[in-house]
């Protein structure tokens, strides 16, 4: 056991030589630098290692949430673009993925006007960090980019579902200018988002119609007013008068100043509206955890017996269970919830060659039981 600590430290000193020499800092949950944002409103269900590139307090700014599909058509780029350059303008940072289309749009809006933008990334950290492109916003402190996943790890589907939970936890509200309805991310990251609650969601309201907007609205989402003045952008995103730190040199931090003076000495402390959003939330629902998930009895039955891939019929084999109901909702299912195993077909879930194997998170749980 102890070799295998020493072993195990050594490639994490190694990793971190590695991340460091490329300008990407890692930050764990237990560190007090972890940003607040996710602290607050994912609680037990944050992260537990974030990788990063860019200002690291630049993820507890808030601002606006911008996602849609990667296939849109010219009036919805040019449509993003402005919701960028507004936002830009209007001190309020942009908060995306980083995927092609909408994502991608918003985010290069908001820069190219001299604003802000935070891509929350699935994977690729790495390849983002050295991107020529994101140079100089990165050094100038205008983007950061940060993912929850290996820097070098390449994309699946299962983390793109994870990513969207954080671009809606580190905004203050969110756009959603397009989707399609009942299928794909922007779909199932909306619909995921107006049951957490972390933020007021919003879809375009202008253009062409979309029956998949219109059925996030019966779902409880906002149509999005179509601000046309910073003033009113911020109206939407921000009811409170929340001061963003200005850029060095930058008027746009002479927008807005709405807060009140302070006493000599006093610092005045303002939450913004999603902040209280999910903390309200957070006391409706007494099951939300204060700390990481650990594994229940089930769970640390099914755990150590994974093995490379396997079908749900060998892990059925191996836990020697008879019904095919129980290994589905008694073991899959909690272990595919907290991300300790993953399917190798998650755009199929039911497909008859669907595997499932354990996560990096999972390897650790299965470590810490040899441990004990």
């Amino acid at each position: 056991m102890f070799r295998r600590l020493l072993q195990r430290g050594f490639l994490l000193a190694q990793a971190l030589e590695r991340w460091s020499a490329r300008a990407i800092w890692v930050v764990t949950r237990a560190d007090d630098d972890y940003p607040n944002r996710l602290r607050k409103k994912m609680r037990g269900k944050r992260p537990p290692v974030l990788y990063g590139c860019g200002d690291r307090d630049a993820l507890d700014f808030g601002g606006l949430a911008v996602v849609g599909s990667r296939k849109v058509n010219d009036e919805l780029i040019e449509y993003t673009e402005r919701v960028g350059r507004l936002a830009a303008e209007a001190a309020v940072p942009i908060v995306s993925g980083g995927a092609r289309g909408v994502d991608q749009t918003a985010m290069r809006g908001s820069l190219e006007a001299g604003g802000r933008a935070i891509g929350v990334l699935g994977n690729d950290l790495e390849r983002a960090a050295l991107d020529r492109g994101n140079r100089e916003p990165l050094m100038d402190g205008r983007l950061v980019l940060v993912s929850s996943f290996d820097p070098a790890i390449r994309f699946r589907g299962w983390q793109a579902m994870e990513r969207n939970k954080q671009i809606y936890a580190l905004a203050d509200s969110a756009l959603v200018v397009n989707s399609d309805h009942g299928h794909g991310g922007t779909w199932a990251g909306a619909t995921e988002q107006l049951k957490l609650r972390y933020v007021p969601v919003y879809v375009r309201s202008t253009g062409e119609p979309s029956r998949g907007l219109d059925a996030l609205v019966a779902r409880g989402a906002r149509w999005w007013s179509e601000p046309e003045t910073p003033d009113k952008l911020r109206e939407i995103v921000f009811d409170d008068g929340t001061q963003i730190p200005a850029l060095a040199g930058s008027p746009q931090g002479e927008l807005f100043r709405s807060e009140p003076e302070a006493a000599p000495g006093v610092a005045v402390v303002r939450e913004s509206r999603s902040t209280e959003f999910a903390e309200r939330t957070a006391e409706d629902d007494p099951g939300l955890p204060d700390e990481a998930p650990v594994p229940g009895k089930n769970e640390k039955r099914l755990l150590p017996v994974m093995s490379g891939e396997m079908s749900r019929k060998e892990i059925r084999d191996a836990l020697r269970l008879k019904s095919r109901s129980d290994v589905k909702k008694r073991f899959l299912d909690p272990c595919l919830e907290k991300g300790w195993i993953e399917m190798t077909m998650p755009e199929n879930e039911r497909s008859p060659r669907q595997r499932f194997r354990l996560t990096s998170v999972g390897r650790t749980w299965v470590e810490a039981f040899e441990d004990e």
